[in-house]
């Protein structure tokens, strides 16, 4: 007798070809709480950079997004390819968003600690790393029981999550060792978080669906150009308590909305879900870029944030630094965007590479025009031509 409506059923693997493939309201509602740690490391980002503590302020973010990142990318290629919607993994994924509200709840702590002698205080972020890491071994090890034929290959992945995490509190817990050495503990254990699933797949690879993954990837670039209106909303609050409804207000309101459709529209003007399926091994490369790439949006709009402590005289950095904290990411944005393009389509589109570096010519005159004392409106505004430029260098090659 049936006494629930998601029994368990076997992770026998899901057709990798199957029609109509979307996102689930689980994986959605999982979504929302990577809002909640985008949110935290861009605050706690922008603060750190307008006090002038710019590597513990870098630093940190990085650390922050990669954790929250990683975590999601290794839940959504497993239930690309295993979801099966049942009670269990309903109830992983509650674990996993409990561990990103800890996680959140401990990033000012660790914040503080790298401006305060970069100490490594991170128990709190790195217990709700662990949790969500956990879910994923109780998952994969199911996997390993309703999929034989894979078996190796989700064991591989549960060994080597549980490795990991079994370092990461021995690193920040038991050992907590001085600066000069946790950077180099640090590093060693990313890279066996990063290796795990190179290994894995190695064995034999999970049955993903290439579209089914384009767009969960597009839902959480969309959760992080959220951090571009948010930036740009405390910018033009900061302005209008300061000066009242000026132009520049308006002003600088169209341009951070100019800038976040202009991210969007460059990221979505490609058919990653074809490019995928029409070749898988690609995929490494294509996912694990994106991780540099969903920071770069974030730091945009901490760099949007960081202009609103710039207008009410909060912050040690000047007009140019404030243009350059957004500038960067922007750039890293658009190149590593194209550039991911052009490897998993296989082929280089010379009107698209031009338009690249027009945008960056634009880049290089939005930190000239601050340099030379220009309202911050207007060096934000040629900051444009980044995104806008490669979008109309596309739709254009598209067209032809």
């Amino acid at each position: 007798m049936q006494i629930t409506a998601h029994p368990l059923r076997p992770m026998a693997g899901r057709d990798p070809e199957q029609g109509h493939r979307v996102s689930t309201p689980l994986e959605l509602l999982y979504d929302l709480t990577i809002v909640v740690a985008f949110g935290a490391a861009g605050s706690e980002s922008a603060h750190a950079l307008a006090a002038g503590e710019f590597w513990p302020g870098v630093v940190g973010f990085a650390v922050t997004i990669w954790a929250v990142v990683w975590c999601w990318i290794n839940y959504t290629w497993f239930a690309s390819a295993y979801d099966t919607d049942d009670w269990f993994v309903r109830l992983a994924v509650l674990v996993q968003m409990v561990g990103v509200v800890i996680l959140a709840l401990g990033i000012p702590d660790m914040f503080a600690g790298l401006a305060h002698g970069w100490e490594l205080d991170a128990r709190v972020t790195v217990a709700g790393y662990v949790v969500m890491r956990v879910a994923m071994v109780a998952l994969w090890l199911r996997a390993a029981r309703g999929h034989p034929e894979r078996r190796a290959t989700a064991l591989t992945y549960a060994v080597g999550v549980s490795l990991a995490q079994a370092a990461w509190v021995a690193l920040v817990i038991w050992l907590h060792p001085p600066f000069p050495v946790w950077p180099f503990v640090f590093v060693a254990i990313f890279l066996l978080e990063l290796s795990t699933p190179w290994l894995a797949e190695r064995k034999g690879g999970t049955p993903w669906h290439p579209h089914h993954i384009a767009e969960r990837y597009g839902l959480l670039a969309i959760i992080a150009l959220g951090e571009c209106v948010i930036g740009t909303t405390a910018a033009v609050q900061a302005l209008v308590a300061e000066h009242g409804w000026a132009p520049e207000a308006a002003a600088i309101a169209l341009v951070g909305v100019g800038l976040t459709m202009g991210m969007w529209w460059l990221y979505f003007a490609m058919p990653t879900g074809d490019l995928l399926a029409a070749d898988r091994r690609r995929s490494f490369v294509w996912g694990y870029g994106q991780l540099p790439g969903y920071a770069a949006i974030a730091a945009v709009g901490a760099g949007l944030h960081l202009a609103a402590y710039f207008v009410d005289g909060d912050s040690v950095l000047g007009a140019v630094g404030t243009i350059v904290a957004t500038a960067v990411p922007l750039a890293a944005f658009v190149l590593l965007t194209i550039g991911l393009f052009h490897y998993i389509d296989g082929q280089v589109k010379p009107a698209a590479l031009l338009a690249v570096g027009i945008g960056m010519l634009g880049l290089v005159a939005a930190v000239g025009s601050a340099a030379a004392g220009a309202p911050l409106w207007v060096s934000l505004a040629l900051l444009l031509t980044a995104p806008w430029s490669p979008v109309i260098g596309l739709e254009i090659a598209g067209r032809r």
